[in-house]
């Protein structure tokens, strides 16, 4: 959600699931058009690759599967979230260049805690420390989180 343009020539869109214009009915413009679909946990990129990574997994837990917010988002599972979001940042790490950027968004859904993870918990499941991020949106619960290979 947060592209310009997903058709930048810099930029290799992936995710894993596909959905044409008008798959969710009260956000009838989205669309989910990958340049490449494939789950985050294992990607096809040789180690390396990248100078810049930007991770923008979902992040609610508690949502049902068909919900606008799964269509629109993705939703991630309550049981193996830890695993899942441990898998995907260390793939993101692993295709990242020495010196290398990272940057994960992530949200908090303060006024529902029960379907959202808080950032400190991500943190401490991907085992890294950011260099620093940045809070934004209507109710500053979007992170930017920064991280480097060094």
């Amino acid at each position: 959600m947060f592209w310009f343009n997903k058709q930048h020539p810099n930029a290799i869109y992936i995710d894993r699931r596909l959905a044409p214009k008008g798959h969710e009915p009260y956000h009838p413009n989205h669309s989910v058009q990958p340049d490449v679909v494939m789950d985050f946990r294992k990607m096809n990129f040789k180690t390396a690759s990248f100078n810049l990574v930007v991770f923008d997994p979902p992040h609610f837990t508690g949502i049902g599967r068909n919900s606008w917010l799964a269509r629109k988002y993705g939703v991630l599972d309550g049981a193996t979230w830890r695993e899942d979001i441990k898998s995907g940042f260390d793939e993101c790490w692993r295709v990242l260049k020495m010196n290398g950027v990272l940057i994960v968004k992530w949200s908090e859904d303060l006024e529902h805690p029960s379907r959202s993870i808080s950032t400190s918990q991500l943190i401490q499941v991907v085992g890294r420390e950011p260099l620093f991020g940045h809070r934004t949106g209507t109710r500053s619960n979007t992170h930017w989180l920064c991280f480097m290979k060094l």
